[in-house]
């Protein structure tokens, strides 16, 4: 992404979040690497605790200083105290997944601040996260979405049987379990029989409060668009993600080199078309904005809706981008409209009245 920024138009700036929720300035741009080489270096990080960068802080307010940054390692005042400095920033990009970032929450610090921001608003990142709040409002707005059960971890724990009957009466086998809220395909589990959905319903529960259960769709196709705008969206071309595995999980996103992506989709015209309408009417119906990528399952037969991902994987070799680039927008091309996109937004925000008085 940082090298595909206009230089002349735009003075990146970095900032690492930790994995246990320290923000610091990057000590150097992030690179492009394959996703194979992110997970490698993620894991090699996380093995070692980093105390490189100027420690960052963001304003919970309105300010002249986004940001404050801390040099505790060599800069000091004369009374010795750390040196602070604030820096300013005119939009901010989150590239973040799961949750802390993708739910809601840095949204919501980041209204706080009142800056501008890519992408989805608290709103819609919340719902985005929560498959099955999400669910509901498809629901609402009469979108295909297949039979599934919500179940509660609770729940689960003190009535297994009755859950477990009800499951395989409503939904039968095989069904996909997964955490309510949580990304990457992290923690989610096909059940082809009873024992495979007790332990995909433990794993699901490590991970989350809320578990959806949804039945199998028979010989489905797992079709992607990619949408742009925010009261105005337009979608891609679609595209089609054949799994090196029996299904797209962790491992096949981000590990495994056989997974394909053929874009566009070997659709039809009228197939294509109706993709790309519900993909718009699903971005509207959780309140998005900026960008999303829509997710389809596609029987013989029947669309089905799967789920509004508001922060998509975002290196050129992913899938929105690639998306977009099939349909003429290229990547720095992208990155301008979003930039765009939230600036536009945050303006509109500003003329809305947020006192009587």
């Amino acid at each position: 992404m940082f090298a595909h920024l206009d230089r002349a138009r735009y003075e990146p700036i970095a900032i690492r979040i930790e994995k246990d929720g320290r923000w610091a300035l990057a000590d150097r741009p992030p690179t492009t690497v394959s996703a194979a080489e992110v997970i490698e270096q993620a894991r090699l990080e996380a093995a070692r605790p980093s105390r490189s960068g100027r420690e960052v802080h963001m304003t919970a307010r309105p300010s002249e200083e986004t940001i404050l940054s801390i040099d505790r390692r060599s800069s000091r005042d004369d009374e010795g105290h750390a040196v602070v400095t604030g820096l300013k920033l005119d939009v901010i990009f989150p590239v973040l997944h799961g949750p802390y970032g993708e739910d809601g929450t840095i949204q919501g610090l980041l209204e706080l601040a009142n800056v501008p921001y890519v992408g989805a608003g608290v709103l819609a990142s919340a719902v985005g996260m929560d498959k099955a709040v999400m669910k509901v409002l498809f629901a609402a707005a009469d979108l295909p979405v297949g039979p599934y059960r919500v179940v509660m971890r609770h729940d689960w724990q003190t009535s297994r049987d009755a859950i477990v009957a009800d499951l395989e009466k409503a939904l039968r086998y095989p069904m996909f379990v997964k955490p309510a809220n949580l990304g990457s395909s992290v923690g989610i589990s096909k059940a082809k029989a009873r024992p495979g959905l007790l332990d995909a319903m433990e794993l699901a529960g490590s991970f989350d409060r809320k578990i959806v259960i949804e039945a199998a769709v028979p010989n489905a196709r797992e079709i992607e668009c990619a949408v742009l705008g925010n009261d105005a969206p337009q979608a891609s071309v679609p595209g089609e993600v054949i799994p090196s595995r029996e299904f797209y999980d962790y491992e096949a996103k981000y590990l495994d080199e056989g997974s394909k992506v053929i874009i566009p989709a070997d659709l039809g015209p009228k197939t294509a078309t109706e993709i790309q309408r519900l993909s718009i009417l699903a971005f509207k119906a959780i309140d998005c904005a900026g960008m999303a990528r829509v997710d389809f399952l596609l029987s013989p037969d029947k669309i089905f809706l799967n789920e509004v991902n508001t922060i998509p994987g975002f290196t050129t070799i992913s899938m929105y981008s690639k998306l977009w680039a099939a349909s003429d927008v290229d990547y720095p091309a992208l990155l301008d409209r979003l930039v765009a996109l939230a600036l536009e937004r945050h303006a509109e925000k500003q003329q809305l009245r947020t006192s009587v008085t």
